[in-house]
C-alpha cells in the first residue's frame, strides 16, 4: 500500500471502510509527507517519551510518532475510524487507541495508565494533534490549565505540538503591540513558550479546508513567568482588558470587581501603568501588576 499520507492511500482506506470525512467533526486528512515530518520533528520526540495524540484520523502522524516514542496513546472521537486505525497501526506494539471525546476523557488517568504499563517515568510527555478548528481553543487551554502546573513542572515535563488554523496559531504566538495579540496570546504565554513551526497550505488536506493551517509548538514552562496573588483575577483582568480592544485600560477595567473609574485609576497609577494605554500594549508582567493591584484593593 502507498504511504499513509498519500491521497491514493487515504482514498483506498475510505473506500475499504466506507468512511468519508465528517464535516461536523471538522475532519481533514493530511496528505503530505513533508508536513508529517515537520510535525514530528517539531515535537522533538525522544525514544523514552510518551506521545498523547488527539484526533489521529487515519494514523499518519501516529505511525510516524510510534517510530520514535516509547509509547503512543491516541484519542479518536470518530468510532468509524477505529477499524481504520487498527489496520494502519497494526505493525506497532507501542500504540494504544482510545475511542472517545478528548474534552470528556480523563487525560491524567490515560497518562498514568501508560506510565504504569511502561513501568517507569517517561523521559518526557508530548501532546500533539491535528485539531478541528471549531474546538481548538478549548482543547489547548484545557490541556495547559490542567497540566501546566503539574506535568509541565514535573521531571518528565510537557511539550505540545498542534496543527491549527493559521490565524489562531499566529494569535497564540503573538507578542505585545500588534493586532494579533489578545487574551489568547496572554493565556498561552502564561503557561508556555509558543513558537510557530511551519505554515501548512490548505492544499495538503483531503478534503481541502477553506483556510490555511500552521503548526505551533508550546514548550510548557517549568516555572511561572510571573507571580500573581490570584490567578483567576489575573485572567479576569486580561479578559476585561481585551473585552473592547479600542477602549483605554481605564475604561475597559472600570466596573471590574465593581470598582468605579476613580478607583481603577488609582490601581493603574500604583501599578505604574498609564490609563490611556490599551491592553494590546501590556506585557505579562504589567497585567500581573494590575491584577495584584485589584487584589490588594478588594
Amino acid at each position: 500500500m502507498d504511504r499513509l499520507y498519500s491521497p491514493t492511500a487515504v482514498k483506498l482506506m475510505q473506500n475499504r471502510h466506507g468512511v468519508q470525512a465528517s464535516k461536523s467533526l471538522g475532519q481533514n486528512f493530511l496528505v503530505d509527507g513533508n508536513i508529517v515530518d515537520k510535525i514530528v520533528e517539531g515535537a522533538e520526540i525522544r525514544e523514552g517519551d510518551l506521545v498523547l495524540e488527539i484526533g489521529p484520523g487515519m494514523g499518519v502522524i501516529t505511525a510516524a510518532a510510534a517510530e520514535q516514542a516509547a509509547r503512543v496513546v491516541a484519542v479518536e472521537i470518530d468510532k468509524r475510524l477505529i477499524p481504520v486505525l487498527e489496520e494502519t497501526l497494526a505493525e506497532f506494539d507501542n500504540v494504544k487507541v482510545i475511542q472517545g471525546d478528548v474534552l470528556k476523557t480523563d487525560l491524567e488517568a490515560v497518562i498514568n495508565e501508560a506510565r504504569e504499563e511502561y513501568g517507569k517515568p517517561f523521559t518526557g510527555v508530548r501532546i500533539m494533534g491535528n485539531l478541528p478548528y471549531y474546538i481548538t481553543t478549548p482543547i489547548i487551554m484545557g490541556i495547559l490549565e490542567k497540566f501546566g502546573p503539574t506535568l509541565g513542572r514535573s521531571e518528565e515535563g510537557l511539550q505540545c505540538v498542534f496543527m491549527v488554523q493559521k490565524e489562531v496559531a499566529v494569535r497564540m504566538a503573538a507578542g505585545p503591540g500588534g493586532k494579533d495579540y489578545g487574551a489568547l496570546s496572554v493565556a498561552v504565554s502564561y503557561y508556555s513558550e509558543p513558537e510557530l513551526v511551519t505554515d501548512v497550505s490548505r492544499e495538503v488536506f483531503l478534503p481541502r479546508p477553506a483556510v490555511d493551517s500552521a503548526v505551533i509548538r508550546l514548550r510548557v514552562r517549568k516555572e511561572k513567568p510571573v507571580e500573581v496573588k490570584d490567578e483567576k483575577l489575573f485572567f479576569a483582568v486580561v479578559k476585561a482588558g481585551f473585552g473592547q480592544r479600542r477602549k483605554t485600560l481605564l475604561n475597559s477595567l472600570t466596573g471590574l470587581l465593581g470598582f468605579e473609574k476613580s478607583k481603577v485609576s488609582e490601581i493603574l497609577e500604583s501599578a505604574g501603568i498609564d490609563g490611556i494605554r490599551r491592553a494590546e500594549t501590556l506585557s505579562l508582567e504589567e497585567f500581573a501588576r494590575i491584577a495584584d493591584g485589584f487584589y490588594d484593593a478588594k
